[in-house]
């Protein structure tokens, strides 16, 4: 259980959620298949071992499950077209738009009842002793499904996004341009650099040295960084975004070691892992607020 992204929000410091009574409310709303003409079913799933909730020294995880009927425009079309041909030949006038658009619908609801799923899972860890909720997503729209089935199953767990004094974007570039990144942590070879103006020109440099004029240029012609690679204490590589976001986690051979040879069969492996993942991605996230000037709001 290694997270790959971190979407990172904040809890309020008066919730008391526990794992018993988030599995409660998970329980009301499990996953279940699509049916009829539904498209997609979202619900909780397990996240380990038949459970919906995985506990560890106040960690929590659990898992939003999506059921998505794989139905492609092209056959809906493809179909179409045929059903249009015969129209035509049968009653000798073309089909309209109108009812082409009515031969889509009819089309879509023949084919939905038989059509493939495709499930996928977004798993979310609540750090209840440091107060995060981390979603572990590639894009905004994952995080918005879960945290939406998260607002009408949990009644008591307020949380917002997690804002720093010093935007990303001005720490990322200060730390490039002088070549001084914070302490503990260092700098990688991926950099995304954006202008300012209309233009919004873009550039992108990857598995690239960031050491030069060329770069420092690009910084003095207005341009920021929006993107930017960086390993935290030899343990931790990741790509931190201008919105905050913890991207391409990769936690390094030293950290995975550890659980492997401690762990004696498969669930002991998923428990070292996640304590293991847990408490250091924790840190990290501290010293990376803490490099950010701190939370916004907070003195």
């Amino acid at each position: 259980m290694w997270f790959k992204n971190a979407f990172i929000y904040r809890l309020a410091s008066q919730n008391s959620i526990t794992p018993d009574v988030l599995n409660e409310e998970l329980t009301l709303r499990p996953l279940l298949p699509c049916s009829g003409l539904d498209k997609q079913s979202r619900g909780w799933v397990p996240c380990h071992s038949e459970k919906l909730v995985h506990s560890v020294n106040k960690q929590i995880l659990f898992a939003l499950g999506v059921e998505q009927k794989l139905l492609p425009t092209t056959i809906i079309n493809r179909f179409a077209k045929e059903r249009a041909a015969e129209i035509e030949a049968q009653q000798g006038y073309k089909v309209g738009r109108k009812e082409m658009k009515e031969l889509k619908e009819s089309i879509t609801e023949e084919l939905l009842p038989r059509a493939f799923s495709l499930q996928r899972t977004t798993y979310a860890w609540l750090d209840t002793v440091n107060g995060y909720l981390v979603i572990d997503a590639a894009s905004s729209a994952r995080v918005e499904e879960l945290l939406e089935l998260m607002n009408k199953s949990l009644d008591n767990l307020p949380f917002k996004q997690l804002h720093t004094a010093i935007s990303p974007v001005a720490a990322m570039t200060d730390w490039l341009a002088g070549n001084n990144p914070p302490a503990g942590f260092t700098i990688d070879r991926e950099l995304e650099l954006r202008a300012t103006g209309e233009s919004k020109a873009t550039i992108r440099y990857a598995n690239h040295e960031l050491e030069g004029e060329e770069i420092l240029k690009h910084i003095a012609a207005g341009k920021r960084v929006t993107r930017l690679g960086l390993t935290w204490n030899d343990r931790i590589s990741f790509v931190l975004t201008e919105q905050m976001q913890v991207k391409r986690i990769e936690f390094l051979d030293i950290i995975k070691n550890e659980s492997t040879e401690m762990a004696e069969n498969a669930d002991e492996l998923f428990e070292l892992d996640f304590t293991l993942m847990t408490g250091e991605l924790a840190k990290m996230l501290a010293d990376l607020t803490n490099a950010l000037g701190g939370e916004a709001g907070i003195s």
